[in-house]
């Protein structure tokens, strides 16, 4: 039983599909969606994600179809932007990352790490599409 409760979130993850509880323990990044709702904007929709990053953990190379605001609540993350020098924010600090830009985050500190992930995306498309 404690082995499917596991293994559906991050399936879901997998394909796209956000849960609303965290993922599965083993991957260290932790997602909880906060708000979704229609823009004024035909077929565009916002969601706000609060990302947890556990130390030394990596959220792996991914790319959204929309634009993704990041802001850092907590800890210090390292960006890796395709195409860009990597950046290491801080709690306070604000990184946009264009429509399907692949890029990762790693907690490179000795605590939690968090971010709040606001996005303008198209509606009914799958918010993350993991990348190699």
């Amino acid at each position: 039983m404690n082995l499917v409760r596991l293994a559906i979130p991050a399936l879901l993850a997998l394909v796209g599909v956000q849960a609303t509880a965290t993922e599965a323990p083993s991957s260290g990044v932790h997602r909880t969606d906060l708000s979704r709702n229609d823009l004024s904007i035909p077929g565009k929709e916002e969601l706000q994600v609060r990302v947890d990053i556990d130390p030394g953990r990596i959220a792996p190379n991914h790319r959204h179809p929309g634009e993704e605001i990041i802001y850092v609540i907590e800890g210090d993350i390292e960006y890796q932007l395709q195409g860009k020098p990597p950046v290491t924010l801080k709690a306070g600090d604000v990184l946009f990352v264009p429509a399907g830009v692949v890029h990762s985050a790693r907690n490179v500190g000795s605590t939690n790490a968090a971010e709040l992930g606001t996005y303008i995306v198209d509606k009914g498309k799958p918010l993350v599409a993991l990348v190699k």
